[in-house]
Order: C-alpha cells, then structure tokens, then sequence
C-alpha cells in the first residue's frame, strides 16, 4: 500500500462509545471528533481497531440509536477520500454491511497483512488471540455464528439492545482495573502470540487493542508490538510516518 509523501498513518482502538450511559459518553465522542479533525490534515490512511461502540448489533432495517457525531466525521473523512479500515472487536462483534453501505468503510472480523514502503504489519482488535482464555474463544464462536445472530434478531430492538448494553457496560474491562496492568513481557498474550507468528513469518509491527493498556515492546529483530490503549482513560493513539510508529496521547 502506498502512503503518499508526507502523510502519516493513524490507528486508534476501544473508545467504547455508549458506556457506561450515552450522556456520560458523549465528551469522549466529542474529543475523539477533535482528534479526527486534527489528523485528518495529514492522515493517508486511518484504522480502527474495534469496540468502537460498547455494544453494536444490526438488525436489518435497524441500528443503535446515537453516536451521530462520530458517524458524521468518518462520513466527512472518508468523502474527502482518506481511507479508512475498521476491525471488529468483541463489543461490536455483530457488525455487519452498516459502515460499508452507509460510509465506505471496510469492515473486517480477522487479522489483516499491510505493507507500507518496506515495514510489514498484521493488524486487528486482538481478542482470542494467543494461549488460554478458552472459555471466551468458544464463547466466541457461539455468539459469531449465523445462527445466533438470525436468533437475537427476533428480540424486538428495544429490548436485545437494552440487555445487551447493560451487560456490555459490567464488562470488566470498563468497570474494573485488573485488566488495565501490565502482566510482564512472559504473561501478556498478545506479545506470546506475536513471538508465535514471528516463527513462521516476519513483521515489523504487531497492532492491536483490546487490552486498555499503551504497550510498545520489542517482541523480536526489528519487530515490535504495540498495543494502542483506550479512549476511557488514556486517549491514546499510533501514528505511523513511513519510518517510525510512535503511540501517542491525545490531549485536547
């Protein structure tokens, strides 16, 4: 993929949008809109690593009410002909052709390969990756199926969004801290499954979310993992050149 001269590559991950209450979510939307606004003068290409929302479902001919603001930017960068990718992740695992049809924007439920100039990337959302965690990996399974997805549509919308909401926003990842620390270098799963991929194939750059917490650490010869934090509590973000990746903190 080619990154003009000058533009810079932006990824962001888990703002979560929604929780713990629509009203107490609006003034991180309202930053992360500033944020967009600010690097959409040089971004070349944007990715959003998942849990954009604390819950998302698409029924047919129906979404989650709200989040107008962040749909209106995306809409406005992706017109102006910036692309931009977006990873699900497990909060906003039943998305479906919503942003493709309605903003343009490529959606995607797995890792993805990018080169860009001669650095090598795998990105995505990160959960389910790596050893353990098996009772969620089958958990998983379950709800991505087609057919609990064709089942949770017959609850009317009013009602599957409000039950998932509320035990979306009792995820431990918003409500707790024991998920926000660092486990070391030995323990931290998505740095064993990066060291696990380098064993077959080369990258420069592991890129994912989901664990809440800015991580950039050397997992081998000129590769490194990072892990871009939250838009909860550090507003944190990557940025890549074309040369180096820097994780950053939005400070509006």
């Amino acid at each position: 993929m080619h990154l003009p001269h000058g533009k810079k590559i932006y990824f962001a991950s888990d703002q979560h949008f929604g929780a713990p209450t629509r009203e107490l979510s609006i003034p991180r939307e309202q930053k992360f809109v500033k944020w967009l606004d600010q690097i959409k003068e040089d971004a070349g290409v944007i990715f959003l690593l998942g849990d954009l929302f604390d819950f998302w479902f698409e029924y047919k001919t129906v979404i989650p009410k709200g989040f107008v603001r962040v749909f209106g930017k995306l809409a406005e960068i992706r017109d102006s002909g910036i692309p931009i990718y977006f990873f699900v992740g497990n909060h906003d695992l039943w998305m479906h052709d919503y942003f493709e049809k309605e903003l343009n924007i490529p959606v995607y439920h797995d890792n993805q390969e990018y080169t860009f100039g001669n650095k090598t990337f795998l990105v995505g959302h990160g959960d389910g990756k790596g050893p353990g965690d098996k009772g969620y990996k089958r958990m998983k399974k379950v709800f991505a199926s087609p057919f609990s997805k064709w089942l949770y549509r017959w609850l009317h919308p009013d009602v599957g969004v409000k039950i998932a909401q509320y035990l979306s926003v009792k995820n431990k990842l918003i409500s707790g801290e024991a998920d926000v620390k660092f486990l070391g270098e030995d323990n931290e799963w998505l740095v064993l499954y990066a060291k696990r991929k380098l064993e077959k194939k080369h990258y420069n750059y592991f890129v994912f979310g989901h664990r809440h917490l800015p991580m950039k650490i050397s997992v081998g010869e000129n590769s490194t993992y990072i892990n871009l934090g939250d838009w909860i509590g550090y507003f944190t973000y990557g940025v890549f050149d074309g040369e180096t990746f820097e994780l950053l903190e939005f400070k509006d």
